[in-house]
This record gives C-alpha cells, sequence and structure tokens, in this order.
C-alpha cells in the first residue's frame, strides 16, 4: 500500500471517529439537559433523597450491564480506591442529594443553571494548590459569580421563603461538591478507567443513600406514578451510566476546549426544555444570569485551554 493511501485511510479513520464523538457528545447534552425537567416531574411524587437513593440503585445495575457488554468489567485495584470514594461520597451521593434537594423548590430550569457553576469553583481549589490560574480564568469567575448573583438576588427570588433560599443554596451547594470530585480526579493516578470505576461508585452512594434516605424520609418514597417510574428509569439508566460513558469518550476523543464548551449546551437546553414542558417562564432576570455563567464559564474554559 503506497503512502499516500495510507495516508488517506487514517484521515478516513480519523474523521470517522470525530463523527462518532460528536454525535456521542450530542447524545451526553441531551441527557443531562433532559435531566432536570424530568426528575422535576418525579419529585412531584417521590421524595429527594429516596429518587437519589433509587437512581444511584439502577445506576449500579445498568453500568455493571454496560461493562460486561464491553468486557471490562473489573474489581478496583487498591490504589483507585480513594477515587472510588470521593466520587462515590461527592459527585454522587452529595451531588444528587443535594440536586433533588434543590429541585423540589426551585425552577428546573433555573436549577440546572446553578448546578452547572461547577467550573466556576475549580479556580479557587486551584488556588489552593499554588496553580497560576491567569487572567482570563480570574476574569470568567468574576463574570460567572455575577450571574449567580443576579439569578439569587431578593428581587428574583423570594428571600422571605427558607424553603426557597434553601433550594438555591442546596444547588450551588450541589456544584460546589462536583468540583470537589473533579479537582481529585484530575490529581489521581488511575489504574483503572473512569468507566471501569463507575459501578463501583455508584454502589458506594446507593449505599449512603438508602442510609441516609432511612434516616431523613423515613416515610418517603419514590412514589408509584407511571411518570415517576418512567423518570427513574431514564435517570438512572440512561442519563446516568449511558451519559456518563458517551461523556467519557468525548472527552477522550475531542480536545478539552470543544468538550467543555459543547457541555454548556446542557444547562440551555434544561432552561428551553423547562419552559417548554413545565411551562416555567423564561425571565429576563433569569436570562441576564444564565448567560453571565455561561459567558463566565466561557472564558474559564478559554484560559484554561491557553494555560
Amino acid at each position: 500500500m503506497s503512502f499516500e493511501a495510507v495516508e488517506e485511510a487514517r484521515a478516513l479513520a480519523h474523521a470517522r471517529a470525530r463523527r462518532r464523538a460528536l454525535l456521542l457528545l450530542v447524545l451526553a447534552v441531551s441527557c443531562f439537559g433532559t435531566l432536570w425537567p424530568v426528575s422535576k416531574i418525579a419529585l412531584r411524587d417521590a421524595t429527594p433523597i429516596w429518587f437519589a437513593a433509587a437512581r444511584a440503585g439502577l445506576g449500579v445495575a445498568a453500568s455493571l450491564a454496560l461493562l460486561a457488554a464491553f468486557g471490562r468489567l473489573r474489581l478496583p485495584r487498591r490504589a483507585d480506591l480513594p477515587i472510588v470514594f470521593s466520587i462515590g461520597v461527592l459527585q454522587l451521593t452529595s451531588f444528587f442529594a443535594f440536586m433533588n434537594l434543590g429541585l423540589r423548590y426551585v425552577p428546573a430550569g433555573r436549577s440546572s443553571v446553578l448546578a452547572y457553576t461547577t467550573t466556576l469553583w475549580l479556580v479557587p481549589l486551584a488556588l489552593l494548590t499554588g496553580e497560576r490560574i491567569g487572567r482570563l480564568r480570574a476574569i470568567g469567575v468574576i463574570v460567572g459569580l455575577g450571574g449567580v448573583a443576579l439569578l439569587c438576588n431578593p428581587l428574583a427570588i423570594d428571600w422571605t421563603s427558607g424553603e426557597v433560599l434553601g433550594g438555591n443554596a442546596c444547588l450551588l451547594l450541589a456544584a460546589l461538591v462536583w468540583s470537589l470530585a473533579i479537582f481529585h480526579a484530575r490529581r489521581h493516578l488511575w489504574q483503572r478507567s473512569p468507566l471501569e470505576l463507575l459501578p463501583w461508585q455508584f454502589l458506594v452512594a446507593s449505599v449512603l443513600l438508602a442510609l441516609l434516605a432511612a434516616v431523613a424520609e423515613p416515610t418517603g418514597g419514590i412514589g408509584r406514578q407511571r411518570s415517576t417510574l418512567l423518570a427513574l428509569f431514564y435517570v438512572g439508566v440512561v442519563a446516568g451510566p449511558l451519559a456518563t460513558w458517551a461523556a467519557t469518550s468525548v472527552a477522550r476523543a475531542l480536545p478539552t476546549l470543544t468538550t467543555s464548551l459543547g457541555f454548556l449546551a446542557a444547562p440551555v437546553l434544561g432552561m428551553l426544555l423547562s419552559t417548554l414542558w413545565l411551562g416555567e417562564p423564561l425571565t429576563v432576570g433569569l436570562l441576564a444570569g444564565a448567560a453571565l455563567i455561561l459567558l463566565g464559564l466561557v472564558l474559564v474554559a478559554l484560559g484554561s485551554a491557553r494555560s
């Protein structure tokens, strides 16, 4: 085979891999964006912690099945146990709980935007390790926090309602604990791949959430309405392990900047679907706050790529 033929075959294979990665990016963004209105619908019938526990339990089964189908089902190595518990406790247990508690009192569109401020919190965390964040990332954090302030000011939400304030605080805490998990994941020396550790992380979360639900919601449950059960299947199987596998594949196949910017479509989709499905209003304050947060995230992503 000639050199030109080899190069043409490589270019064709690269183009196919890129198209596949872009399709997986669309799949992951669609799953993460629809997650918010679907969960909001389910929480009309289910209680927050029990719903989170059931979601984690389905995540265990679905991720085990996914890895078994790929022939990659393996036990975690001892060196990976810290990241198993870190992501299991922070990104899954804490995020799921805070997300559902926030969604109970906050519109789904607003919730999706606040919870996606994760990248903003990574910048001050990086300062703790002595990392130079650069001017662009610093500006991005300031702009993004300005959007958070706009969404949470007394003219935008009812500050006399403890439930509303608590719900918004839970969503910001969800973003913070997710950023802590990412912060650890970026510094961990992985022995197994993130996908291979996923079922064991879900297992940690399902056990902890079930214990928490039994204590915090002794009379609660996941409900029996058909819409709730369908929503549980979607968030536990499709928007959980399947979307996580797609996101992991995308992160390995596409440039970091492309991936970071592409996933910003998820909260935008969450807002639009919440308006279309749930009738939530797209107010000027919500749009302005969301625009500032997304602009801040874009600046942080550009700054990270530059550095």
